[in-house]
């Protein structure tokens, strides 16, 4: 699963991509212009493994993870001829956004509108979203309506029923509203689903603030559907993401910080792309496994091997919790929170889970 990271030049993009994926990439102000990305995948916090860990004394453990693709600063303009090709390919692959707002104020980082302004901020880059969005939605309507003249039958009611979503979209568009906040049905989902708009993307408001804002941090409001908002001190935690455990430990002590902000961060990306992780546990390894919500149980097994779906027999489930409250799986089998499920149950954030299966 990857996530994009966008924002205005000199918000602190890169800063965050450092924080988060406890990387050295460089963060010059010249450095924004790049088209080439930063990419690097991290490992999903997760306590429960650890925990789980010394229950079963596995010979590894894994995480889930996420992918981070820090791209080049946009303009926040309809003037700047649009997103260049490459640019919008990465972002348009991406799975969310998370998009760094900047908070902070340091007279060595000058800011390209000369102001700091979060809402502003916010406004414009959601602007240049809905411009590239529109663009598309032009180009295909424009096309769509040459075509729907030469058409009959099933293949012309298909087309006008896109020609109408698309118009929709492009109504909401004109009127500010991205189009993750048009409601729309299953099937007009999968109609337009390769279409990759950008503002139908789930996206991760990350606000930037300074050193001088962690006591009192600026109040920011950004009201959409599939969205998510939090402030995260960039380079303080890009330093944190440097040290190790013992010195990160004094060192957010001085800040009066007790726990990186990053792995909240993190977390959020994970549960906006919509993703859970159910556990397995044994001597081998213990993992967390990242599935959709709302996955059945069949659909869970397909994510270890493709032989367990398809040879699926049941499930053997404990809930995380419940394993916690009987200290063992034994103990929670004589308690009866050992349970047998089938193909068509809903696998929750934090099941453990023993596929059966025969092929």
């Amino acid at each position: 699963m990857r996530i994009a990271i966008i924002g205005l030049a000199n918000s602190g993009k890169t800063t965050v991509f450092n924080a988060l994926t406890r990387g050295t990439v460089e963060t010059a102000a010249y450095s924004s212009g790049q088209l080439e990305p930063n990419l690097a995948t991290v490992k999903v916090p997760d306590e429960r493994l650890t925990t789980l860990a010394s229950m079963f004394k596995p010979r590894k453990v894994t995480q889930a993870d996420v992918q981070y693709v820090d791209v080049a600063g946009l303009s926040g303009s309809r003037e700047s001829g649009g997103l260049p090709p490459a640019l919008l390919n990465y972002l348009g692959t991406a799975d969310a956004l998370l998009h760094v707002v900047r908070a902070f104020d340091d007279p060595g980082v000058p800011h390209p509108d000369g102001s700091v302004d979060v809402q502003r901020d916010l406004a414009a880059v959601d602007l240049e979203l809905a411009f590239s969005d529109l663009a598309i939605i032009e180009r295909r309507l424009n096309r769509l309506n040459g075509e729907i003249g030469k058409m009959a039958g099933r293949d012309k009611e298909q087309r006008i029923a896109e020609r109408d979503l698309l118009v929709r979209f492009q109504q909401a568009l004109e009127n500010d509203t991205p189009i993750r906040n048009v409601p729309m049905s299953d099937e007009e989902e999968r109609m337009v689903r390769g279409y990759q708009f950008l503002s139908a993307k789930p996206v991760l408001v990350l606000v930037n603030i300074g050193e001088s804002q962690l006591q009192n941090p600026p109040t920011v409001s950004y009201d959409s559907r599939n969205s998510a908002l939090v402030l995260l001190a960039g380079k303080i935690e890009a330093e944190l993401a440097q040290l190790d455990d013992a010195d990160a430990q004094v060192f957010m002590e001085d800040l009066g910080i007790t726990r990186p902000a990053r792995d909240r961060v993190i977390q959020l990306s994970y549960e906006l792309l919509g993703l859970i992780s159910f556990l397995t546990a044994g001597p081998d390894e213990v993992r967390a496994w990242p599935i959709r919500r709302n996955t059945p149980a069949v659909e869970a097994a397909g994510a270890i091997h493709s032989d367990i779906q398809r040879g699926f027999i049941r499930a053997e489930i404990v809930a995380y919790n419940d394993l916690m409250a009987a200290g063992s799986m034994n103990d929670a089998k004589k308690a009866g929170t050992v349970r047998m499920e089938g193909k068509t149950y809903i696998v929750q954030d934090g099941d453990i889970c023993h596929f059966l299966f025969n092929v």
